[in-house]
């Protein structure tokens, strides 16, 4: 049993390393900033992102990362969905993560929707300036098997 728990442990910690390690994963757009910025449509101050240069530097790069498909009302198909470092029950939607854990995703070719965690690959663009629209989006992009 011990050693049961000790490779879980080394293989929990060995997973956490390598999600932390690839250059422009879910860690690389964290590094988001926010200012209060009047909106004249609103009529409100409304909270602008203000990216890291780390993450200025991927923009029209590939990135891969791991999450999953959050269905949404709005996106047209298995083409183009939400995208999120954690599941439905806690992700930005729901309240329980900021709006860097959520990607817009197009795709090249459709993905078949699974509420299990999947690994994508896309071309990153940054939005600061359209409220209606998430901050990062990902074009191009394909399943990673």
């Amino acid at each position: 049993m011990r050693s049961v728990s000790i490779f879980f442990f080394v293989s929990l910690l060995a997973s956490v390393a390598i999600a932390q390690s690839s250059a422009g994963g879910w860690m690389s757009l964290s590094r988001v900033a926010y200012k209060k910025e009047y909106d004249p449509v609103l009529g409100i101050k409304v909270d602008r992102p203000i990216f890291a240069p780390e993450i200025k530097a991927l923009v029209g790069k590939e990135i891969t990362l791991k999450g999953y498909i959050i269905p949404t009302d709005g996106f047209k198909s298995h083409s183009e969905f939400v995208f999120s470092a954690f599941p439905y029950s806690s992700c930005f939607f729901c309240g329980q993560a900021g709006p860097e854990t959520v990607i817009e995703v197009k795709c090249s070719t459709p993905i078949q929707y699974t509420s299990e965690s999947i690994t994508i690959k896309g071309i990153l663009s940054l939005n600061d300036s359209d409220i209606n629209r998430l901050m990062f989006s990902l074009r191009n992009a394909t399943k990673v098997n």
